[in-house]
C-alpha cells in the first residue's frame, strides 16, 4: 500500500493551513498564527474524554492532529465548556506573552479548520460528540 496522500502533502497542507489563519486571524507571523491555533485546539482537548479525542484527533489533518495531542495527559481534563467568554479568555491564557490571539478568536479558527480539514470526515467526528463540544466549532 502506498503511503497516504494525507501525510505525502502534510507539510504543504499544514503551510496553507497556518497562512489562511494569520490572514483571517490578521496576525504578522506563522509563529503567532501557530499559537493561536495550539491554543484552540487545546482548549477543546481539555473538554473531552480520551475517546472523544481520538475521534476528533482522527478527522484532522496530519500536522493538526499532532499539535491536537501533543502534550495531552488525562490530568489536563476540566468538565464543561462552560461561556464562550470563558473559553477565549482561556486560549489567550496559554502562552500569555507570546500569544496575540485576537477577539473571535475560536470562531476564526474553527472556519480555518473547516476550509482545510476533510468536510465529510470532520463532519462525522463532530456528530459523534456532545452538542456543546460541536457548538465549539461553529465557524
Amino acid at each position: 500500500m502506498p503511503m497516504p496522500q494525507d501525510y505525502q502533502i502534510a507539510q504543504q497542507a499544514f503551510d496553507a493551513l497556518i497562512a489562511d489563519a494569520r490572514d483571517r486571524l490578521g496576525l504578522a507571523t506563522r509563529n503567532q498564527s501557530y499559537t493561536v491555533l495550539q491554543a484552540v485546539l487545546t482548549v477543546f482537548r481539555r473538554r473531552l474524554t480520551p475517546a472523544q479525542i481520538l475521534i476528533f484527533a482522527d478527522a484532522l489533518p496530519a500536522l493538526t492532529r499532532a499539535i491536537f495531542v501533543a502534550g495531552w495527559h488525562e490530568g489536563e481534563h476540566r468538565a464543561g465548556f462552560g461561556s464562550r467568554t470563558a473559553l477565549e479568555a482561556e486560549v489567550r491564557d496559554l502562552r500569555r506573552h507570546h500569544n496575540f490571539a485576537p477577539e473571535g478568536s475560536i470562531r476564526i479558527i474553527a472556519g480555518v479548520l473547516r476550509r482545510h480539514a476533510d468536510a465529510d470526515r470532520l463532519a462525522a467526528a463532530l456528530a459523534a460528540l456532545p452538542e456543546r463540544a460541536r457548538r465549539y466549532w461553529d465557524a
